[in-house]
């Protein structure tokens, strides 16, 4: 390939609607280009490393016996209404109708696809256990994309079902599943991923795994234990609150608190911390509208995850009217409506005096004890884990709070859709049980800007030679020099001929545009061939990284180029 006939174009300026270094590269180097919200198309570089990226899938899903098959991106909504999932995903699943008003989605995932490709195959547990996986266009209408191809609307997944028969089974196979994931993602130059536990969310099931690349830039927070390794998603995370001398019990005192409504307000009027403070979160439920009201202790956050868990519902931040019955800022437990539904936070657990809401517009309690004056309570966790909070697992005051890129999940999602959709198969016995299944998950073009969002410098991405867009570049400068074009020219067929990926920059245009296209396109291995150098014998031969950088005889170019390629891909090797 020759860059003057590449596709698409690089500049120099960083675009201004970039928020994350990934992003402004991939525009920037023609990597991508902006169709509509959260959807892009990409041009040749982009495509070459997302094929190695699935090459690189393939391999390792074929190297634990997954099978690769294809699901169809549009279904029909009945596939959907079989496992319940048609009514309760939200508005991310894209719903439509046909010519035919038949109703269908588009795939956002493929569970139901999956089941009912075996449901027929897998009826006899001689079947078991089995695989299976595709690389396929999914659309999931996200509220807000962002990021370029780290949030996105369409993008390209591989995902993957196993069929089980116990399990024990799905375990074993789910610790494969996992192993082969570190190897994905070591070999696509980001062996620093890991792997949390996390919330199953809409896919259902009890144990997951996200694995997330570390980077100030990630959307999610993690919660790391340095000194166990814990390692859990914030959603996942448990908070453990222990209120040490909690002050004493105090009277029960109604305080005048004139246009005091937030937590700050009523701090600086009381006189009191954020962690002598009982504070209402409300929301409502998406299935009937019914208000939920979560107490919590003054400065800690509700974890919408572990509520939705705990209601067993959906939920949306609620619209507070008159005839709730509820006065928006001067909520407390005592004297709400009989119709609301309440959730304590554990992190009020043990707290004797509080101040809080008093239900009466410019009112607040102080002196407000739980038991007695509200009545007995089940504490649940429904609070963020904070930095510097009690470690779940071994119990120390140890949690970071990072941020990070999910690049990957796995689900051990049990019967949920075996169940649903009657997966069955007959046992030895002749008796019937429902299959149970795990899905694992890696988001192509996500993985690609992860890489280049932390394989980078100033100038553009360092991409990793396993899904390097080419292994060499060949720059010739002062390409109307006969000499210097012809030796790049030769040296280009040879490069070629010896099964290299070239791309050749023989553009009659200034070294330092020459080289910044060059860093844009950040391939791993590059060579320099001038008039300069052509008079001393050599060419330049550098890497991206700069850790490479020496003259090199013409005569022995080839083979040292061969060389340092073989060598990096060592690096990478598992």
């Amino acid at each position: 390939m020759k860059t003057r006939n590449l596709v698409g174009d690089r500049f120099k300026e960083r675009p201004a609607d970039c928020v994350i270094d990934s992003h402004a590269m991939m525009v920037k180097g023609g990597y991508i280009k902006y169709v509509a919200n959260g959807i892009y198309s990409l041009f040749p570089p982009a495509k070459r490393i997302t094929k190695k990226i699935e090459n690189i899938i393939r391999e390792e899903m074929d190297r634990i016996d997954g099978q690769e098959v294809l699901l169809p991106v549009a279904l029909p909504a009945t596939l959907w209404d079989e496992s319940g999932r048609y009514e309760s995903v939200g508005d991310e699943l894209l719903r439509f109708s046909d010519r035919n008003k038949s109703r269908m989605v588009l795939g956002m995932t493929h569970e139901e696809a999956a089941v009912q490709l075996v449901r027929d195959f897998a009826q006899s547990y001689a079947r078991y256990p089995f695989m299976i996986y595709q690389i396929q266009t999914k659309f999931r209408d996200e509220a807000r994309p962002r990021a370029g191809l780290i949030r996105v609307r369409e993008f390209t997944m591989k995902d993957a079902y196993s069929f089980h028969t116990s399990q024990e089974d799905l375990e074993a196979y789910y610790a494969r599943c996992y192993e082969a994931y570190n190897r994905i993602f070591a070999r696509c130059g980001i062996p620093e991923t890991v792997a949390v536990v996390s919330d199953s969310g809409m896919m259902g099931g009890n144990i997951s795994h996200e694995y997330m690349l570390l980077t100030p830039c990630g959307e999610d927070s993690i919660a790391i234990c340095p000194e166990c390794g814990y390692k859990a998603n914030m959603e996942a995370a448990k908070s453990i609150i222990v209120n040490e001398n909690a002050a004493p019990a105090e009277e029960l005192v109604k305080v005048e608190t004139p246009h005091v409504s937030t937590i700050e307000d009523l701090c600086g009027f009381m006189k009191c911390r954020p962690e002598d403070t009982c504070k209402a979160v409300v929301y409502a439920k998406n299935s009937d509208d019914k208000i939920v009201i979560i107490f919590i202790r003054g400065d800690l956050d509700v974890n919408e995850a572990k509520l939705k868990k705990i209601v067993k519902d959906n939920i949306h931040a609620a619209v507070i009217t008159e005839e709730s019955g509820i006065v928006a800022g001067f909520i407390g437990p005592k004297g709400l409506p009989s119709n609301v539904e309440v959730i304590f936070d554990a992190s009020l657990k043990g707290l004797n005096s509080l101040v809080t809401g008093a239900n009466e517009k410019d009112h607040h309690f102080k002196g407000f004890n739980i038991e007695r004056d509200y009545g007995s309570v089940e504490y649940a966790d429904v609070a963020k884990i904070v930095d510097g909070g009690i470690c779940p697992e071994c119990g120390k005051k140890s949690i970071k709070i990072s941020r990070g890129i999910e690049v990957g999940n796995i689900f051990q999602l049990g019967t949920k859709y075996s169940k649903s959709m009657n997966l069955t198969y007959t046992d030895e016995k002749g008796e019937s049980h429902y299959a149970i299944m795990g899905c694992y998950g890696i988001g192509v073009g996500r993985l690609a800007a992860s890489v280049a969002e932390v394989r980078h410098d100033d100038y553009g991405p360092i991409w990793p030679i396993t899904i390097a867009p080419w292994e060499v570049q060949l720059c010739c400068v002062r390409a109307d020099d006969a000499a210097a074009k012809a030796a790049a020219d030769k040296l280009y067929d040879d490069l070629q001929n010896a099964g290299l990926e070239v791309i050749y920059d023989d553009r009659d245009v200034r070294p330092g545009s020459m080289f910044a296209d060059a860093d844009l396109l950040g391939v791993p291995v590059r060579v320099i061939v001038s008039p300069r150098n052509l008079a001393e014998g050599v060419a330049e031969v550098v890497t991206r990284d700069k850790s490479v950088s020496k003259k090199v005889s013409m005569d022995n170019v080839l083979e040292e180029v061969k060389a340092l390629v073989k060598e990096l891909y060592a690096k990478y090797s598992i």
